[in-house]
């Protein structure tokens, strides 16, 4: 028969308790895994709002203990995650939990315990596994006042990112066992190179770009100050082209827009480099995608396409083709740089700070308004229209038109480089910081109708021009200060204080096509 060995422990009840962090969002939260063990039939609960990972963790905690080294009691065990209000979803609280009962059961010291949190996955055979949402549990270690963090060692230069705690990077649960006894701590987590803006710049360039001067000057506007830009033009006309070549003229990211980044790609799961994200995100989904894929929800909250360009470019190719309600949901995210999700009475808020670069054809064949025949009915024609509703397309700032290339452009050089255009764009954007310093907005782009009307410098025959497109119903009253702004940004690129009549009258083109000379037409 085989030898059973039980593992005892006193009459009396022994509670111990290990500090963790729940995700909620993107957001931390902290948790106290509280365990208690007492004279009983042997069983092992988890109580606390725990959800369907967290419960399966039982048996992982199990077999990983037992895989350890360590013995199992065969008393009645009870895990408290406080508090209890709080959803706690995924696998991050399994090394919380084998600690916990290690501790409660006279197994593991508990000289370091009340100033390190755990976070970390379990396998069964005891080795610690890494789980999204690392650079968010050592963001509120520190918010917590916590000494330091306990993580898997592949993420442990993740953690480190953050500055004012230590981190702790440990492969198994024997090892963390070890350091919370007052063993020597693990090794530092090695320091991670972060490669140069150079190094990171995409590989495509403007250079590529034949014709197509105008496009060209939107796609600059757009970059200097974040500017919403929908092109429209038929199929292989360059839309596409000219979109995925955007992010190589946006400045670089700030350490401070970098962990914004990183943490919310590492709640999602998809960040797995071990430092910063390097580059500003380009996100290209789907056009089957769902409203909750794309501004982010579902059962277990997530951070949809538009949180995850945050900072950087979500770019819609095929926009009429979206879902109507998937587009909709995008017009809260653009006015107000975030999103609030609500599930079971909690609001959860995503951070959805991006350029909006979108292409379209002007009707189903693709071809109308171009010199290829069009074989669309005019209902077919207006059925197109319809999918992108008035109140969307106001919230965009530059609507260009996109015709395709000539032979003789195909056959011309590059008209621009993207290091030459990134160099004026980049002068804008510091001359935008230095104007807007002391607000919440970086670019002309994240101007309220607030911050336009204090920050924005406008010549009076600029402002009597914008005001008769204004009387004459060319502009809403949103369109009125977009247009400004776009206006600023085109001073800022020429390098100007002031926002001239001229660059009133660029803003209007661009965004009215040849609606705009005639609108403020005396």
């Amino acid at each position: 028969m085989p030898r059973v060995t039980l593992f005892c422990v006193a009459s009396r009840a022994v509670l111990s308790r290990v500090a963790t962090f729940a995700i909620d969002g993107i957001d931390p939260r902290p948790v106290w895994v509280e365990v208690d063990i007492r004279p009983g039939l042997p069983a092992f609960r988890v109580v606390g709002m725990a959800g369907k990972a967290v419960h399966e963790a039982r048996d992982r905690v199990r077999a990983a203990i037992l895989n350890s080294g360590f013995e199992f009691p065969a008393r009645r065990i009870t895990a408290n995650l406080a508090p209890a209000s709080l959803p706690k979803i995924g696998p991050g609280f399994d090394a919380g939990l084998a600690v916990g009962l290690l501790a409660a059961s006279g197994q593991c010291g508990a000289e370091r315990l009340d100033r390190w949190a755990i976070f970390g996955e379990l396998s069964l055979g005891g080795e610690l596994r890494p789980c999204r949402g690392v650079l968010a549990a050592a963001e509120g270690a520190r918010r917590s006042g916590l000494a330091g963090l306990i993580v898997p060692r592949e993420r442990a230069a993740e953690a480190a990112l953050v500055e004012g705690i230590d981190v702790a990077a440990v492969d198994s649960l024997r090892g963390v066992a070890q350091f919370l006894g007052g063993g020597d701590p693990p090794p530092p987590p090695l320091a991670v190179e972060q490669p140069s803006a150079e190094a990171t710049d995409t590989a495509l360039d403007l250079a590529d770009v034949r014709g197509h001067e105008l496009p060209l000057r939107a796609l600059e506007i757009a970059a200097a100050g974040g500017h919403n830009l929908l092109m429209e033009g038929p199929p292989g006309s360059g839309k596409t082209m000219l979109a995925r070549r955007l992010p190589s003229l946006l400045p670089p990211l700030s350490r401070g827009e970098a962990l914004e980044v990183t943490r919310i790609h590492s709640v999602a799961g998809i960040h797995r480099a071990p430092g910063l994200v390097p580059a500003r995100p380009f996100r290209a989904p789907h056009h089957t995608i769902s409203a909750s894929g794309l501004v982010g929800g579902g059962q277990v909250p997530m951070p949809g396409e538009a949180s995850l360009a945050h900072h950087g470019v979500l770019f819609l190719d095929e926009l009429s083709e979206f879902s109507r309600p998937s587009l909709e949901a995008l017009r809260q995210p653009i006015e107000d740089g975030h999103v609030a999700v609500v599930r079971g009475q909690r609001a959860l808020l995503f951070p959805t700070r991006f350029t909006l670069v979108a292409a379209t054809n002007p009707c189903g064949c693709g071809y109308a308004g171009s010199d290829r025949h069009c074989s669309c009915s005019e209902p077919e024609l207006a059925r197109h229209r319809r999918r992108l509703s008035g109140p969307l397309l106001d919230r965009l700032d530059l609507l260009m038109q996109v015709a395709r290339p000539t032979a003789a452009d195909l056959g011309a050089p590059a008209r621009e480089s993207s290091k030459r255009m990134r160099a004026r764009v980049l002068a804008a954007r510091e001359r935008q910081l230095q104007r807007l310093a002391g607000t919440e907005a970086r670019c002309n782009g994240q101007l309220d109708a607030r911050l336009v009307r204090s920050h924005v410098l406008v010549e009076d025959a600029a402002r009597r021009a914008l005001g008769r497109a204004y009387d004459a119903g060319a502009l809403s009253a949103r369109g009125h200060d977009r247009v400004l702004r776009v206006a600023c940004t085109i001073a800022d690129l020429d390098e100007r204080d002031a926002v001239r009549l001229d660059d009133v009258m660029q803003a209007l083109t661009l965004r009215l096509h040849d609606a705009g000379p005639q609108a403020v037409a005396a």
